[in-house]
Parts: C-alpha cells; structure tokens; sequence
C-alpha cells in the first residue's frame, strides 16, 4: 500500500487536536501497523503532504504534544 492510497476510512484524528476545526492532525494505525512507518497529516488538507515517522520519533511527536497542550 503506498502512501496515495491509504484508503480514507483508514485516517483517525488526534485526541490532541483541537474540536473546533483548528489545529487538528490525523494518522493512519492501520498503516503503521502493517509497514512500520506513521503517517500523519493535516486534516485540513488530506491531500496534502504527509510526515512519515519512524516508530520513535511518533512516540516523540505524542510526547511534544501531551507537554504542549
């Protein structure tokens, strides 16, 4: 599965955005799951560029978020 097709239902939003449509990032556990890599994107633009983490660094982008909310 590549990154262009990652099918929709497949992207989960952050419990770390925000509700009103603001700041709100999605990522893709059955994707990572299955290769390793996280994905993860702007909501607001699905279509958009992605960030591809390893396992480590989606572990630190929680951790920056949790110290940041």
């Amino acid at each position: 599965m590549t990154n262009a097709s990652i099918p929709e239902h497949s992207w989960i939003s952050s419990t770390y955005s925000t509700g009103d449509g603001g700041q709100c990032i999605e990522w893709a556990p059955q994707h990572a799951s299955a290769t390793g890599e996280f994905l993860v994107r702007d909501s607001k633009n699905p279509h958009g560029p992605r960030l591809s983490l390893t396992a480590d660094g989606f572990t630190g982008l929680l951790a920056f978020a949790k110290h940041h909310s």
